[in-house]
């Protein structure tokens, strides 16, 4: 497959495009923008917009312009069998050894008789749909160039003046009318001239209609070298594609001619873009079509207004103001630079929160496919890890801020990735492991394999439905929504603990029930003999997402009708599973014993899960483990821990479930200081997007937390306690919080000042009582169905105003 367009001739084209710029342009409106003084010379420069299924990234040149398209669903590859044929029989030697202490010995056994097929990146991979390129007259000079992303409004804009005249150029991705919009404008009459054309692949089939639509079609297959060298006949198939654009001008002309769409002399101009897959639409060609029509009925402004209206719905649920608004004025790359090099930039944090947010309602939409590696933007035909979906974190990571930054429905998408991965993680635990229930190893794609595929240093991990089955509980926690919890969140946590019950085994030596083969993702230890492996029996993580998972399915068992045998084998299974503990050194013990760490700084911090996202581990609650998850964070760190951005974005988190505000503060500012990219995405390196979902989730646990339990009753999840600012930096000494979300169905606004309460509403749709924590104790208060209460606090209790 040979690319039209491939990054390279795109950064080359856009290089030899450049024109001087010269002049300062102002500053846009508002503190929530994205903006810069020049275009994009790289992808990881251009600005992402996108409607939850079809993305772009925005380059915002003046001679040459670029829009780096994605759909959800164009995904090369199909079903195809990973499992291996026997594998049961080599799991219980596999434990023999294991018990006996033969690590590397067992290691390899897993190896080469139980691990799935892996199929080498980029054979069953995310592909971009190609490239939108506008062409311009050359021009000499440009003056006060401009380009920005308003996340308010979901708009990437250019402007830029040449002589006496203004052009601007504002591009969105509708949720509503299902398409991208491009509107080019100038303020003088008859200035508006380009020529636009797609372009994807050579065998991409790209046509003319009338005067001024074009057609783009074909199917999506891996590198022609890949599979070549590979010999994976699988990856010649893939999902059909079908893009669709029509260009409407207001004066001049507009003409249509081998596959480019010709503008000149207008006073403006309207690009529709339209993109679809066979993974919705078994012909998508037909689809898009109907979009344009239908979108072409419709004026400008009410494209514009209707998008901007159902974005706002959303995003403007929830606001931050830490601050520093003046920051804003000048560019965001040269704000990450002034942090980089130490500066406090408070209004920044408060735009990379925001950010956070914007992308998760740009890639994850109900009804849609759930956010990948990197969203939905992906650049070529091979990206890194196939931006496929990892479920030893990272996907759990992209959704870590939905609930409680009061994005509750983007959320759904993860629901229906776990749903679809049932059908054949049942078959991985029957046939694999000898297990009920359903199983997913460590990754998976569109295809929905649950295999435990790989090397087993990685891919011995069958966590991964387990850790996607909390996430049910937590979105019944936050929402209060028993139909959910019954109908649709109940039959899949059931599901996976049946799975996580069948795979439990005693322990020889102590009786205790422990979980293995498995990893601490993906991390190794030392053996006394000198040796280096992976694999034991019983990692603190697996315990504590299988604690996480079988409470949850005990609190949820009344509500969903479950039967008392089911809910008397997990309460026999928790009692007996081997606990979590604390080693020699104060530091909490990653496998089941002391094991020396050839990599003590590993960007993995797997056994703190019960710190986060779990709740196991609490300063109040268990203050010996709190002390044990610090003295391991230490330790990390001191190490080196902490060098990729998620990693990093992962320990902002629990320093704030520690109380340490100023230590989250400190890695906040590392995150953006070392792992952030000029267009605030995410650097692993490279690009990976759950550092972004991270960080904001991240910020947020510092203001508000609700995941400690004042009381177990199974029914009644007013009875978590709302934490009012667990985690404030001395360096937040004034700010507000408005919209943010708790456990128990509560929706919480904060104000503060001189680093002191001033004031919290609570409001509820359901009323009930609530529990509000903060440093000078606990009150109980009850809120009034569609209603809200506010509370400060007097120095020694928190009272109602």
């Amino acid at each position: 497959m040979t690319r039209r367009a491939n990054p390279d001739v795109r950064q080359d084209a856009i290089a030899e495009s450049a024109c001087p710029l010269t002049g300062c342009a102002a500053p846009p409106d508002g503190p929530l923008t994205l903006w810069y003084r020049q275009p994009a010379a790289e992808w990881v420069e251009a600005l992402p917009i996108g409607n939850g299924r079809l993305g772009a990234m925005v380059y915002g040149g003046v001679n040459r312009e670029w829009l780096q398209l994605n759909e959800e669903g164009l995904w090369t590859g199909c079903p195809i069998r990973r499992d291996r044929e026997g594998a049961p029989e080599a799991l219980a030697e596999a434990r023999e050894l294991l018990f006996d202490g033969k690590y590397v010995e067992a290691q390899q056994l897993i190896q080469d008789r139980f691990m799935g097929q892996r199929i080498e990146r980029g054979l069953h991979t995310y592909q971009t749909l190609g490239d939108l390129e506008l062409t311009f007259p050359q021009r000499a000079e440009v003056v006060d160039y401009r380009r920005d992303l308003d996340l308010d409004r979901a708009v990437a804009g250019t402007t830029y003046r040449v002589g006496d005249a203004t052009f601007t150029r504002d591009v969105f991705v509708s949720p509503v009318d299902q398409l991208i919009v491009v509107r080019l404008s100038c303020d003088r009459p008859g200035q508006v001239s380009f020529e636009a054309r797609l372009s994807r692949c050579a065998d991409a089939e790209t046509a003319t209609c009338g005067d001024a639509d074009i057609t783009m079609a074909g199917r999506a297959h891996a590198l022609e070298e890949l599979i070549e060298e590979h010999g994976q006949e699988s990856a010649r198939t893939g999902a059909l594609y079908a893009a669709h654009l029509r260009v409407m001008a207001d004066g001049g002309t507009v003409t249509a001619e081998d596959g480019v769409v010709c503008v000149a002399r207008a006073d403006s101009a309207t690009i529709l873009l339209a993109g679809s897959t066979s993974r919705d639409d078994a012909n998508p060609a037909p689809v898009v079509a109907a979009r344009i029509d239908a979108a072409s009925a419709k004026p400008y402004d009410a494209l514009l207004a209707d998008h901007v209206a159902e974005h706002q719905r959303l995003f403007r649920r929830v606001s931050l103001d830490l601050g520093g608004a003046g920051a804003a004025n000048r560019p965001t790359d040269e704000r990450l630079d002034a942090v980089a090099e130490g500066e406090t930039d408070l209004a920044l944090v408060a735009l990379y929160f925001q950010y956070g947010r914007y992308l998760l309602m740009c890639s994850s939409r109900p009804g849609g496919l759930a956010a990948n590696l990197q969203g939905i933007w992906a650049d070529g035909f091979a990206p890194p890890w196939n931006a496929d979906y990892h479920i030893n974190i990272n996907i759990q990571m992209n959704y870590w801020p939905a609930e409680v930054c009061n994005l509750s429905e983007c959320h759904d998408p993860f629901f229906t990735l776990t749903e679809n991965l049932r059908p054949r993680g049942r078959e991985t635990a029957r046939n694999v492991c000898g297990c009920g229930g359903f199983v997913a190893g460590h990754t998976t794609d569109v295809w929905y394999h649950g295999s435990l595929i790989g090397f087993s240093q990685y891919g011995m991990w069958p966590m991964g439905a387990a850790w996607c089955a909390t996430h049910y509980w937590q979105h019944y926690a936050f929402t209060g929504d028993e139909a959910f919890l019954r109908d649709r969140a109940f039959p899949v946590m059931r599901e996976a603990a049946e799975f996580l019950l069948d795979w439990l085994v005693e322990d020889p030596k102590t009786g205790r029930l422990v979980s293995g083969p498995s990893t601490s993702p993906e991390n190794r230890f030392r053996t006394p003999d000198g040796q280096v492996a992976n694999l034991t029996m019983g990692p603190t993580m697996d315990h504590q997402i299988i604690h996480d998972l079988f409470t949850a399915c005990i609190r949820a068992a009344d509500i969903a009708d479950a039967d008392s045998a089911f809910v008397a084998r997990l309460g026999d299974a928790l009692s007996r599973l081997a606990p979590m503990r604390i080693g020699s050194d104060g530091r909490l013990i990653e496998w089941p014993e002391e094991f020396e760490e050839p990599e003590p700084g590993h960007r993995h911090m797997s056994h703190l899960y019960g710190l986060y996202p779990g709740g196991q581990i609490t300063p109040v609650g268990t203050p010996e483990f709190a002390d044990a998850a610090r003295r391991t964070l230490d330790h990390r760190l001191s190490h080196g821990g902490g060098h990729t951005g998620w990693s990093r974005a992962w320990i902002i988190n629990f320093f704030a479930r520690l109380h340490d505000g100023d230590t989250a503060w400190e890695n906040v500012q590392a995150l953006l200081a070392k792992s952030t990219l000029p267009n605030l995405f995410d650097n692993h390196p490279p690009f990976q997007i759950d550092g972004n979902f991270g960080g904001c989730a991240g910020i947020a646990e510092m203001l508000l937390q609700s995941h400690e339990r004042g009381t177990e009753e199974a029914r009644d999840v007013s009875s978590y306690i709302i934490h009012l600012l667990p985690a404030l930096p001395s360096d937040w000494p004034a700010g507000k919080v408005c919209g943010l979300r708790a456990r128990g169905g509560f929706e919480v606004g904060i104000e503060w000042a001189d680093r002191q309460l001033v004031r919290a509403v609570i409001r509820s749709e359901r009323g009930g009582r609530v529990r509000l924590r903060y440093a000078c104790g606990t009150a109980e208060f009850a809120v009034p169905p569609q209603g809200a209460i506010e509370v400060s606090h007097d120095r020694e209790r928190l009272v109602r105003l």
